[in-house]
Parts: C-alpha cells; structure tokens; sequence
C-alpha cells in the first residue's frame, strides 16, 4: 500500500511539475542559466572580495574558484538559450532579446569572457596582485555581456 501511495503522489508531483512547466515559456532552461550565473558569482565572490581586501588572500581558496569559474564559463550552454527564450517571452528572463538577433556578437562576448577566466585562472593562486591584475578584464567581459544582453536591473 505504501508503494502505491508512494507511486501515486510520485506521478501527481511529476504530472503537476509538467504542468507548470508549460505555463511559462522556458521557464526550466531559463531557471538553469539563471543558476549558472549565480555560481559565476558566488565564484566572483571570493575572487573580487579578495582583490578588494574585504577577503584575506587565500592562494587556495583562491584558486579554486578561479578553476570553478572557468568549469561554468566552459560548460555548452546552447540547451539553455533557446532563441525565443528572452524577456518578452517569460518575464523570468533578465536576457534581451537583441541576443538571438543577426549579427549579435554574443558568440564575441562569451568568447572574451572564456579567455578572461581562463586567465584568471593562471593567476589567481600566484598572489595577491596577480589576481588583482587579472580582475579587470574578467569584470569587464561580464560587464560587457550584461550591458549589451541582459535587461537593466533595478
């Protein structure tokens, strides 16, 4: 009796699940990316509190999440960004639409933020000013992403 009851509440919550899930639009790859980008920057976190001296400097703690950033920024995304899946469709997406557009340079932009991961990722467990110095161009390919894709945020 109780694996049928198992069974049953199993199959209401999968049912009642895909049911809200047609409601909005995107609504799972939307929440996925949305929680990559809070990994980003919990990773960002510990890298830039570092680099402002709101953290100690912890070579290790520090290379860690310079390796955690760079495993994110790496991950193939393509699932999660539907053309289709921006703000005008579901309200939950902080992405403009302008991404999906012809001649986007969104592919430019993801690119640059690779390679200043990865940058951050050399530098980061070899001292403090190494990291500093690494900081800019990570904090500007995001900055630059955001600014062009994402819907301003209150």
């Amino acid at each position: 009796m109780k694996r049928l009851l198992a069974g049953a509440t199993l199959l209401a919550l999968t049912l009642s699940g895909a049911a809200i899930a047609q409601d909005a639009p995107f609504a799972r790859e939307i929440k996925a990316r949305q929680g990559i980008m809070v990994y980003r920057a919990m990773q960002l976190g510990v890298l830039g509190g570092m680099a402002k001296g709101e953290i100690d400097y912890n070579a290790e703690a520090a290379q860690k999440a310079a390796d955690n950033l760079v495993a994110a920024v790496t991950l193939d995304q393509s699932m999660l960004w539907p053309k289709g899946s921006g703000h005008s469709a579901n309200a939950a997406s902080t992405a403009n639409d302008d991404i999906w557009k012809d001649g986007s340079d969104i592919g430019a932009k993801g690119k640059a933020m690779v390679e200043a991961a990865m940058a951050m990722q050399a530098a980061a467990g070899g001292g403090l000013d190494s990291l500093k110095a690494a900081m800019g161009p990570v904090g500007e390919a995001c900055g630059a992403c955001h600014k062009a894709y994402r819907i301003p945020q209150n």
